[in-house]
């Protein structure tokens, strides 16, 4: 009887070793795979943060310019050749691609070289930011035209800051300079500092009811001088210069400071009124100098434009005659520049609703 629980109890323990023992391997298998696994791992992230640092630098040097090109004659025909594969038949299909390929072997053989059309936009905010794309775009453009290709800005602003509109101006006036055709054209607004820049071309397309015109000067201050000096706090404005500072959000506002800085809205507005007359000398100063905005067809009738139209109408009728490319031109940004504009932005967009006054139809 003993005997037999002896034998049955070394059975057990010689079980239980082999469990044990098995176990053990199993687990050294385990940390072995682990420790394979890890490494190759560490391996494979050596590797792609490497190749992530090598064409980030590459990418660096390459993408900090962009510049996009689109010619538009490909573009609407290519569109158009869409929607005749929907909707015509088998016959008049291959009718129409037989005849798109005599034309353009006609185009080949008769070695017509067509003169060129440049399309730009610029949507202006308060600070013109894109003034510095704007710069690039004219200087690209510039370097590649000839005396018979035009230039088409497709102009779109309330206005802003006088400086920076000023800039955006001059840049439209390097086109004139070079004796190309400057054409600006107007879909929705031109105003203010954007009608600066509009008043350089050499002709003016407005759609009709774009708004145009408002020829004048506006500065906003507020002051909390009153509210500080009731709560006695005490605020100094130390300056070198008579006028180094007239008016500010803090300080006092005194009758001296409020007549300067009246003298120094007014010729600005001087100045502007100035350069509508040197660029369109057509134009009444008296009649559209007073800070009013007229829309399309009553801008016509003031010669605040030209003709009435839309910017896809005109461009497209030069198709027959030009080739067409829309240029821009990107500067790649940081992510940190990229939150840093996006809330600049939406901060001018709040500040534009509460300031502007919009005609509505209800």
């Amino acid at each position: 009887m003993n005997k037999n629980l002896s034998t049955k109890g070394c059975s057990r323990f010689n079980l239980g070793m082999s469990q044990i023992l098995q176990c053990e391997v199993i687990l050294d298998y385990l940390w072995q795979l682990g420790l394979f696994a890890g490494k190759a791992l560490l391996v494979v992230v050596a590797i792609v943060t490497v190749l992530m640092v090598f064409f980030g630098l590459l990418m660096r040097q390459r993408g900090l310019h962009h510049l996009e090109i689109e010619n538009l004659n490909e573009k609407h025909k290519d569109l158009a050749d869409l929607l005749k594969s929907q909707i015509l038949d088998k016959k008049d299909l291959k009718a129409e691609k037989k005849k798109n390929k005599k034309a353009e072997k006609d185009k080949i053989e008769s070695q017509v070289e067509k003169k060129r059309a440049y399309v730009i936009d610029f949507d202006g905010d308060i600070r013109a930011s894109n003034v510095n794309c704007l710069r690039e775009e004219i200087t690209t453009v510039l370097r590649v035209c000839r005396p018979n290709d035009e230039v088409i800005v497709r102009l779109e602003s309330s206005g802003g800051l006088v400086h920076s509109y000023g800039l955006a101006a001059s840049q439209l006036e390097r086109v004139k300079r070079e004796k190309i055709k400057l054409t600006v054209c107007v879909d929705k607004v031109a105003a203010s500092g954007g009608y600066m820049m509009a008043c350089v071309a050499d002709q003016i397309i407005a759609a009709p009811f774009a708004i145009l015109g408002s020829v004048g000067v506006l500065a906003q201050v507020p002051n909390f001088h009153r509210l500080l000096k009731k709560h006695d706090i005490d605020y100094q404005e130390i300056t070198a210069g008579e006028y180094k500072r007239t008016i500010s959000v803090l300080g006092e506002i005194t009758p001296q400071g409020k007549e300067k800085f009246m003298e120094q809205i007014g010729d600005t507005h001087e100045l502007f009124k100035e350069y509508v007359a040197t660029h369109r000398p057509q134009v009444s100063l008296s009649e559209i100098a007073t800070g009013e905005h007229w829309f399309g067809l009553r801008a016509l009738k003031m010669k605040l434009a030209d003709r009435l139209d839309t910017s896809d109408s005109y461009i497209t009728s030069l198709e027959k005659d030009f080739d067409i490319y829309r240029v821009a031109y990107a500067a790649k940004k940081k992510l940190s520049e990229k939150i840093a504009s996006a809330v600049q932005i939406s901060l001018e967009r709040i500040l534009e609703k509460i300031l502007s006054q919009t005609q509505r139809f209800l």
